[in-house]
């Protein structure tokens, strides 16, 4: 930092304390959620390797937990919309987590039941198989550790200053690119080294607290929430390439920075409202005044942040979070995710929706697209099935190029759509939908063609 940006700081009403809070809780922030360490065999943030710590302790007894939870919910929600007594109407958090329209009642009554059948293994194989019901008991899990690392570590990336600072430093860069905030990087930078529904939750909080209007909030939940590099590898495992992960994580990054760049100019994401949250209003500015230097704006932007920050709001914050998400997602997650399983593991519905895109692979070339274009839409309802689907093939080149599909896709149902759907962003299903069809559409041909010079 130069003597005059020093100066410039100095005279604005930025405090030095605040200067050191913004620096050493964002340096924290930023060691957590951006920067990968040597993790086993690969490479993971630490605070994806907090979740792991702490999933390994906790995870085999979340079952319970969530069995209570879910069940409670159901009953205690399903009592508010009929009777709406008392106790739950004049508590305002109780009122919060439990008034549901009646799509969310049905979704919280069908999870209770779900997690009732696979907990005590009652009912039909397809209900409570380990590739659907159990499947999804099992991602409700370890959403816990998840939730219990996040919602409290996310506040040093969200709360004291880095987003600020790092968004009037790029937004001259990012904002042209691909109609976001220059603060929306710190969001793809979590989900790279880290986990895409983490990103996604950072994103919604964003919206929520006035930082993304409604359109870039959907925006950065649908291009932004790439997978993290060591599920990227292990995709590549599980399909049989993984001796060719150079060329193929190349291909997932130029593939995915063309979709952000295409995405985002054109239906259904170009129509969601600019309006920001109507509880806060617009909070964000990246714009820097006239006689500032954009470093010194962004420090004094970045401490004006970490000044307004308490630790109480942090852990109220956290609370607020994890408790909502438990209630709120869990049961959507097991509801609609089962549903979504049983349709892939018992029924020909994605055999017989992905044949026109089996003729598109045909057109371009690719071997064995008929036999293999269910991987094509299967994605949208789990990000492990593709690679299930994809690896007794003997087909190289084709699991390469449907292995990257599977990944810069993004929009997976049970791990980031149910949470889109279920926050407040101004996007829904309908619209999940035709931004995931167009990712695949688009994304097809220039990964054929990358693959062609790449292998």
């Amino acid at each position: 930092m130069s003597d005059s940006d020093i100066g410039k700081i100095e005279k604005s009403n930025v405090r030095t304390t605040d200067v050191v809070k913004f620096a050493i809780f964002s340096l924290i922030g930023a060691l957590l959620f951006l920067f990968p360490i040597k993790y086993g065999n690969s490479f993971n943030i630490p605070v994806g390797i907090g979740i792991d710590f702490v999933k390994g302790y906790i995870h085999e007894y979340t079952k319970y937990i969530m069995l209570i939870f879910v069940v409670i919910n159901a009953i205690l929600t399903t009592i508010n919309y009929f009777f709406k007594p008392n106790f739950i109407q004049e508590n305002k958090w109780l009122n919060k987590v439990l008034v549901a329209t009646p799509l969310y009642l049905v979704s919280r009554i069908i999870g209770a039941i779900v997690i009732v059948m696979v907990f005590f293994q009652l009912g039909p194989e397809a209900i409570i198989s380990g590739s659907t019901g159990g499947t999804m008991l099992d991602l409700t899990m370890s959403l816990v550790s998840v939730l219990l690392v996040i919602s409290y570590t996310m506040p040093l990336i969200t709360d004291f200053g880095i987003m600020e600072f790092s968004g009037v430093l790029i937004r001259s860069l990012v904002k042209p690119l691909f109609t976001v905030p220059g603060r929306s990087a710190v969001d793809l930078m979590t989900s790279w080294f880290g986990a895409s529904n983490a990103a996604v939750l950072l994103t919604e909080r964003q919206y929520n607290t006035g930082y993304y209007s409604g359109r870039e909030a959907a925006v950065i939940m649908t291009n932004f929430s790439l997978v993290s590099i060591p599920f990227c590898y292990i995709v590549a495992t599980i399909i049989g390439i993984e001796n060719l992960f150079t060329p193929f994580y190349l291909t997932i990054v130029v593939v995915g920075f063309i979709l952000a760049a295409i995405i985002p100019r054109i239906p259904p994401l170009n129509r969601v409202t600019e309006d920001y949250n109507k509880e806060t209003g617009k909070v964000i500015n990246e714009t820097v005044p006239q006689g500032k230097s954009k470093f010194a704006y962004a420090v004094e932007t970045a401490s004006l942040r970490a000044k307004d920050t308490t630790f109480s709001d942090v852990i109220k914050q956290g609370n607020d979070m994890f408790f909502s998400v438990i209630f709120g997602l869990a049961p959507i997650i097991l509801s609609w995710g089962t549903i979504s399983l049983i349709l892939v593991e018992f029924t020909p519905v994605f055999n017989i929706l992905a044949y026109p895109f089996g003729f598109y692979l045909d057109i371009l070339g690719v071997e064995g697209a008929f036999e293999l274009s269910p991987a094509t839409l299967v994605g949208f309802a789990d990000m492990f099935i593709p690679g299930l689907i994809l690896a007794p093939s003997k087909i190289i080149e084709t699991k390469f190029i449907l292995g990257i599909l599977s990944l810069v896709q993004i929009i997976y149902l049970t791990e980031v759509g149910v949470i889109i759907i279920n926050s407040k962003v101004p996007i829904g299903f309908k619209e999940l939908l035709f931004v995931f069809l167009e990712r695949t559409v688009i994304a097809i041909p220039l990964i054929v063609l990358m693959t062609k010079l790449l292998l």
